[in-house]
């Protein structure tokens, strides 16, 4: 057996998708989380590119890469990526100073298209600066990976040129990107078993394949049969165009064939299903329902013959176990007279850790939502307790109430009061719309007096029945950036006011008390 590393990039990689933009706090609940599925690295950000990723990565640095769960015998390695440039390294190994493992993930571009018309630069000056960049990087950590981007478009001679110098200058992970995801299983396994046989067994061989062509998983099992011992991956695919490598794909098809691959992860599965969820409502990606390994159909049969091979056995038309990803078991079911105590157990049994003004929080919630509805299931639990991380932080404006009225030949009527940041009196105002959910936005708008347009709107069920919480996901723009927000109710015009507002609150986050409206 050969163990594979899972290096997750959720935090860096996945973040870059379109439209997301995670605060330090979602980026330091999702590396919490990270941290309980088992992940050998966590590649916490980009530390230069914004102060933001410097204080995401200094802050996961801190914590998560300080503490151990579940038995652990030490903290995940907490990774910050750096382009091959002095000012980059230094940055990034400042931000990784309190961890108690770090790791510096140094990259430049390795493809002739890339050299020609991104660096300007010739073959020889590439390797300088990567060489460069290594030797500096070891100055701060004996853990150093390098990446020669767009490796799979580079010539291979000057690719394994560049590796064989930088594992000379002291990299200990060569990683081989297929960034643009143009490998094919069969080239990209040859390629990889290669440089595993020639860099030798003291170096990883690290892969982190795209998936432009739907080939991620496949390229990165292909090279784990061809040698590698690092698989770089994305909770839910996240990342750039098409996505990265799949993290619970790849995770259950290693596991679930062992018997060909023989390549263990120190994954605990049953974590699976909820680092999934919990990416999706803090990203604002949905989950499609026929997402492999996580989606709601996953495990779902609706054919009467799968129905009835499954009734009598389960592995008719199951290769694993839902239970072993976490999407089955035995939900504890709450409901209008259960008490503060009980609920506080049952979300730290559920795994989250929050502190009494959350908890607080989030028992009011669930209260609002018991009234409602007749059973309050772990699911629905796991929706309030994730939505109040929307507002877990002083906000700019806090939904007091809200009105709507319409029906056929009426037009749709929104009355919001809201209570501003440092205001006593709450702004209340009324707007029309297309529909509920329009004019509450638009009241929304004038009651904060923030510019902003809904550019995207996602709403969901988390549970069945007509009483089901409805789970809302929006985008909007404000002064030409996105911003995404979140809301849950059994009410989707409430929800989707909570989400809008959620998300108004993220944009004003970044502007200064004194300028806001």
């Amino acid at each position: 057996m050969n163990p594979v590393r899972i290096f997750d990039t959720t935090l860096r990689d996945g973040e870059q998708a379109p439209g997301i933009s995670l605060d330090v706090g979602e980026k330091l609940e999702i590396a919490e989380q990270l941290s309980r599925l088992g992940v050998d690295i966590i590649e916490a950000g980009f530390p230069v590119a914004s102060q933001g990723d410097y204080e995401g990565v200094r802050a996961i640095a801190e914590t998560v890469g300080t503490t151990t769960v579940d038995g652990s015998d030490a903290p995940p390695v907490i990774a910050a990526l750096a382009r091959c440039h002095p000012d980059d390294v230094e940055r990034a190994a400042k931000a990784l100073a309190p961890a108690e493992r770090s790791r510096l993930h140094v990259f430049v571009s390795t493809s002739e298209i890339h050299r020609r018309v991104m660096l300007r630069a010739s073959e020889d000056d590439v390797v300088r600066q990567a060489v460069a960049a290594v030797k500096q990087a070891r100055e701060h950590t004996d853990d150093v990976e390098f990446s020669p981007q767009d490796a799979t478009r580079t010539d291979e001679d000057f690719l394994l040129r560049i590796l064989d110098a930088v594992v000379d200058a002291g990299a200990t992970t060569v990683n081989i990107p297929d960034t643009v995801g143009y490998a094919l299983p069969h080239d990209f396994g040859e390629l990889i078993g290669g440089i595993v046989r020639r860099v030798g067994d003291g170096v990883v061989v690290s892969v982190h394949c795209h998936n432009d062509l739907g080939l991620a998983v496949a390229n990165s099992l292909e090279a784990v049969r061809n040698g590698a011992r690092q698989v770089e991956v994305a909770v839910n695919g996240l990342g750039e165009r098409a996505g990265n490598c799949s993290m619970e794909e790849v995770v259950m098809a290693l596991a679930t064939r062992s018997d060909l691959l023989h390549a263990p992860t120190a994954i605990r599965t049953r974590e699976i299903a909820r680092s999934s969820r919990l990416v999706s409502a803090l990203t604002g990606y949905p989950i499609q329902f026929n997402k492999a390994v996580v989606g709601k159909n996953a495990f779902a049969h609706e054919s009467g013959i799968h129905q009835h091979g499954v009734i009598q056995d389960r592995l008719t038309y199951e290769i694993m176990r839902a239970e072993d990803v976490g999407v089955a078991g035995a939900q504890i079911v709450l409901g209008k007279h259960s008490g503060r105590h009980a609920f506080a157990n049952q979300v730290t049994a559920m795994g989250f850790t929050l502190d009494k003004e959350a908890i607080g929080r989030a028992f009011l919630r669930f209260k609002e939502l018991a009234d409602r509805k007749v059973e309050v299931t772990d699911a629905d639990l796991e929706a309030i307790v994730t939505d109040q991380s929307w507002g877990s932080r002083e906000e700019a404006f806090t939904l007091v109430s809200l009105e709507v009225a319409g029906g056929t030949g009426r037009e749709p009527t929104a009355t919001v009061r809201v209570r501003a940041d440092g205001e006593d009196a709450p702004r209340e105002r009324t707007a029309t719309g297309d529909g509920m959910v329009d004019a509450v936005c638009r009241a929304l708008r004038e009651a904060t007096g923030v510019d902003a347009v809904l550019t995207d709107f996602h709403v969901a069920a988390v549970t069945a029945g007509i009483d089901a919480l409805g789970d809302v996901t929006v985008k909007v723009d404000v002064g030409g950036r996105r911003y995404t927000g979140r809301g849950v109710s059994t009410d989707v015009v409430e929800a989707s006011a909570r989400a809008f507002l959620a998300a108004l609150n993220r944009s004003a986050r970044l502007t200064p008390r004194e300028d806001r409206p």
